[in-house]
């Protein structure tokens, strides 16, 4: 065999090499994609799981109702600053796929806080309508917690791809409100404390920080961050494979927290 039949055969070895190569990193790529989003629904799934526990085995604290109502608030809390996060984090990394799962940890966030609610409704109270209405008229940071608790309700109710084309461009202005909503059980979570207001500073910090990244230009944080990582694909080309193809309605859920991304948070 000549020498020019040697490269040949080598160039041609390494090109069967490169494509296998691709084609298992890509099929690697869909398996873990696959199992993303049950393992994160599993996790989820996790705070409950371990509240049960310690209330079957009375690993609960002294007062078991005020640390089931804790726990399942704070676990609300933060679902939803989750679901915040999502975007900010898709435009640093531009892994898109992160959208489907901002629908999953907004409804989880609901799950939680309808079980804080009734937690308060059934163990505390005792369905004692009475006291139950009179606290939420009379007691403030009952009832910023309880109208934080409404304003959710129609947020999983629309969380759907039906909904969404139902409601077209009012879809995006509507699921808005998770900010409210944040705001609220932040608000709530601080004031419901007596002394120590830490750990609520802490998420209302989170929020801060999460409502200045949506205050950015769409564009400015994916530019930044393909300098950053030395990308070499022209502007045009970056835009045209972001816009969606002639003629085809663009999704009102883009951009919005609590949005089913392909599978209400």
């Amino acid at each position: 065999m000549t020498g020019e039949g040697v490269r040949r055969e080598t160039r041609d070895v390494r090109r069967a090499l490169g494509a296998e190569f691709r084609l298992t990193s890509h099929s690697s790529r869909l398996t873990i994609s696959r199992l993303a989003k049950p393992a994160l629904f599993a996790l989820c799934l996790v705070p409950l799981g371990v509240m049960v526990f310690d209330a079957l085995t009375g690993r609960l604290a002294a007062e078991p109702i005020k640390d089931l109502t804790h726990r399942t608030g704070t676990w609300g809390i933060t679902c939803i600053t989750a679901t915040l996060a999502i975007t900010p984090l898709r435009r640093v990394t531009g892994w898109n796929r992160l959208q489907s799962y901002r629908r999953m940890l907004g409804l989880f966030g609901f799950f939680y806080i309808a079980t804080h609610f009734l937690v308060y409704l059934v163990l505390d109270q005792f369905f004692d309508w009475h006291t139950i209405v009179k606290d939420i008229a009379k007691r403030p940071y009952i009832t910023v917690g309880f109208t934080g608790l409404l304003l959710m309700v129609p947020l999983a109710v629309t969380s759907t791809r039906g909904w969404a084309r139902r409601l077209g461009r009012r879809w995006v202005p509507l699921h808005a409100l998770i900010y409210v909503t944040a705001l609220a059980g932040i608000v709530h979570f601080t004031w419901s404390q007596k002394k120590d207001i830490t750990r609520p500073t802490r998420y209302a910090a989170v929020l801060v920080v999460l409502l200045g990244a949506r205050l950015v230009p769409k564009g400015a944080i994916g530019r930044r961050g393909a300098s950053t990582r030395g990308a070499t694909s022209p502007p045009d080309a970056r835009q045209a494979a972001e816009e969606p193809p002639p003629g085809a309605r663009r999704d009102p859920r883009a951009g919005s927290p609590l949005v089913p991304g392909g599978a209400s948070g």
